[in-house]
């Protein structure tokens, strides 16, 4: 097999910290996303990507890959030091990753080849739509031959409803597939990679225009609401939903109530002033 530089895969140098390599790889999860990207191979280069990230974000994995690469060139062909697995082996076994189609290289450094068990399914784990944008460490109990271990894990950014997560059985066992949950959200809905929002607008808002503060995932932004919006009208936030997907906001027209004498003549003279039938185009 062929040796992989996974800095070459993220662009990004050897000695670049933890912050440059999770931003290197949000930028290309974003591009070659196969639900949006356009590009050529996209889910192939996905797949490297996110391999990539899976061992340079991991401080173990790292430090063991970048041992390898002090005598490897990208493309030479590789096999694993003879005291590789006693060393190094499922390096960072105690971390979720999803490894489905991950490279014969990565499954020779860090656990997956060669006549493993297979899967046991352990169910799911929760969490929320921040986390999963964020990604976070998560404590979870394992029951296995009737005895309970807890466990820190590292969920990735990125992850998605249903997506596939394994953690490493003990004593060779076999190794435990979690499914990601994704809770409700109070403001959210998930539609694949984007995130929509409902946007209430006052009418002179939607009427006049106006600038208005979004949250999103990544922070608070200042959206323009063009004259004239109207309900149900939806706007697109690139690259604000998760990893490879857009925040859809959509506008909602929200009437004050006519609560006082000087609310219900503010009305009544917009009735006046208007002419203005809201049912013009029925039959």
């Amino acid at each position: 097999m062929q040796y992989k530089d996974y800095y070459e895969v993220l662009g990004v140098s050897r000695s670049s910290d933890a912050d440059a390599v999770k931003r290197a790889y949000r930028k290309l999860a974003r591009k070659y996303h196969p639900d949006v990207s356009k590009e050529k191979n996209a889910e192939s280069k996905f797949k490297e990507v996110q391999e990539a990230y899976e061992v340079l974000r991991d401080t173990e994995k790292r430090a063991a890959y970048d041992q390898l690469g002090r005598d490897y060139r990208p493309g030479q062909q590789f096999r694993p030091p003879p005291d590789w697995s006693q060393r190094y082996g499922q390096s960072g076994s105690q971390r979720f990753s999803d490894l489905n189609g991950f490279s014969d290289f990565f499954s020779s450094l860090f656990g997956g080849a060669g006549g493993a068990p297979p899967d046991a399914d352990a169910g799911h784990v929760d969490v929320t739509l921040e986390e999963a944008f964020a990604g976070t460490k998560r404590r979870v109990m394992l029951n296995e031959g009737g005895r309970s271990r807890s466990v820190d894990v590292q969920i990735p950014a990125g992850v998605g409803e249903g997506q596939s997560l394994r953690i490493a059985g003990n004593g060779g066992g076999p190794s435990l597939l979690f499914r990601i949950r994704l809770r409700p959200h109070a403001l959210y809905a998930i539609q694949g990679r984007d995130v929509q929002i409902e946007l209430p607008l006052a009418p002179w808002e939607a009427a006049l225009g106006a600038k208005v503060a979004v949250p999103t995932l990544g922070g608070t932004v200042e959206v323009t609401v063009p004259a004239g919006a109207q309900s149900g009208q939806k706007l697109r936030l690139r690259g604000r939903g998760l990893p490879g997907g857009d925040q859809i906001v959509v506008i909602k027209l929200v009437t004050p109530a006519a609560e006082s004498a000087k609310a219900k003549e503010a009305y009544e003279r917009m009735k006046s002033e208007f002419s203005f039938d809201p049912r013009a185009g029925w039959p």
